[in-house]
C-alpha cells in the first residue's frame, strides 16, 4: 500500500513540475539572466497571461541588450501586442546602427506597424536596388516610335518610409520622363544619338518627391527603333480620302444615271405625244372632207408631196425614222 501511495505522489509530483516549467519559461530567464537582461520570473508569468509569447520579447532583448542598444522590454511588448514584427524591428535597428544611419526605435516601430520591412529599408539604404522598368514606347515628332527601357538606382528614404510611395510611383514616373524627352525631341535621331537626354532629363524632374526613396542614377539600357508611326497615319489618311472621294464619284455617277433616265423619259413622253398628234390626222384630213374644206384633188396632192418626199429620202440614203428622230 504505501509502495502505491509513493508511486502516486512521484507521478504528482513530475505531472505539477512539468506543468510550472511549460507555464513558467525557466530556460528563457536563465538565457537572459546570463545576458544581463533584468527580467523576472514574475514578469515572464505575467506575459503567458498576456497571452504573449515570452521567446519573441526576450530574445530579441537579448540580441540588442548584446549589440549595445537600449530598449525598454515594456516597449517591445507593447509593439508585440499591436501586432509588430519584434525581431525584425531589432535587427533594423542593429543594422542601422552598424551602419551608422540614424534610426530610433520609434520610428523602426511606425514603419514596421505601417507594413514596411524596416530590415530591408535599412540594408537598401546601405545597398541601393537597381528596378529595371519595363519597356515604354513613345514617339519623337518625326513620327518615328522609340521603344526604351531603364534601369533605376534608388535608396530608401529612412524619414518617407511611413506615407511614400513605392516602387510602381517610381517606376510611372520613369516612363512619363521618358515619353516626355522622346516626344519633344524633333527627329528620333537626336534620342539614339544621345540617349542620356533622357536621364538628365527624368533627374532634372525630381520624381523621387515623395516617395520612399531617393533616386541616385539613371542608366537606359536599351532603345529600340519601332513602327514609323507618322507614316502609317498618313496612310490611313490617304486610304481615308480615297474612300471619300469615291464615295462622292459614286454618287456624281448615280445621279448621272438618274439624269440620263429622266432624258429618256422625256424623249420617249415627247415620241408619244407625236404619235398621238400623227393618230389625229387621218381624224382631221376626214372631218375636212365632211366639211368641204378639203377636196380629193387636194389630198392626191399632198399624198404626192408625201410620196415625192419619202423618194428624195431614200436616194439621200436617211430613213424616215431617222429622220424623226
Amino acid at each position: 500500500m504505501e509502495v502505491v501511495l509513493s508511486i502516486a505522489l512521484i507521478i504528482a509530483i513530475i505531472v505539477v513540475l512539468a506543468i510550472f516549467f511549460s507555464f513558467v519559461p525557466i530556460g528563457l530567464w536563465i538565457s537572459a539572466t546570463a545576458s544581463d537582461v533584468k527580467v523576472g520570473l514574475f514578469q515572464l508569468i505575467a506575459m503567458r497571461i498576456r497571452k504573449v509569447v515570452p521567446s519573441r520579447i526576450i530574445n530579441p532583448l537579448i540580441k540588442a541588450t548584446k549589440a549595445g542598444l537600449d530598449i525598454n522590454l515594456n516597449k517591445l511588448e507593447a509593439h508585440y501586442l499591436a501586432g509588430g514584427n519584434v525581431d525584425r524591428v531589432v535587427n533594423a535597428l542593429i543594422a542601422a546602427q552598424r551602419a551608422g544611419i540614424p534610426l530610433d526605435f520609434e520610428r523602426a516601430c511606425a514603419i514596421d506597424l505601417a507594413g514596411r520591412d524596416v530590415l530591408n529599408a535599412v540594408q537598401m539604404s546601405v545597398n541601393p536596388k537597381v528596378i529595371e522598368t519595363p519597356i515604354v514606347a513613345a514617339i519623337a515628332k518625326d513620327g518615328i516610335e522609340l521603344r526604351a527601357k531603364a534601369r533605376v538606382t534608388v535608396r530608401a528614404n529612412i524619414d518617407r518610409l511611413v506615407g511614400g510611395s513605392g516602387e510602381e510611383t517610381i517606376i510611372a514616373r520613369i516612363g512619363e520622363g521618358i515619353v516626355t524627352t522622346v516626344g519633344s525631341s524633333v527627329s528620333h535621331k537626336d534620342v539614339l544619338e544621345n540617349p542620356d537626354r533622357i536621364s538628365q532629363t527624368v533627374l532634372n524632374k525630381g520624381l523621387d518627391a515623395g516617395t520612399a526613396f531617393e533616386i541616385l542614377s539613371i542608366d537606359i539600357a536599351d532603345v529600340d527603333v519601332g513602327r514609323n508611326v507618322g507614316a502609317q497615319l498618313q496612310i490611313d489618311q490617304a486610304e481615308a480620302d480615297k474612300r471619300i472621294a469615291q464615295a462622292k464619284a459614286e454618287e456624281r455617277r448615280a445621279m448621272a444615271v438618274a439624269q440620263e433616265q429622266e432624258n429618256k423619259a422625256e424623249v420617249q413622253g415627247m415620241r408619244a405625244r407625236v404619235i398621238e398628234a400623227e393618230a389625229e390626222v387621218p381624224r382631221a384630213i376626214a372631218a375636212a372632207f365632211r366639211d368641204g374644206k378639203l377636196g380629193i384633188m387636194d389630198y392626191y396632192n399632198m399624198q404626192n408631196i408625201l410620196a415625192d418626199t419619202r423618194m428624195r429620202e431614200s436616194i439621200a440614203g436617211e430613213a424616215p425614222e431617222d429622220r424623226k428622230q
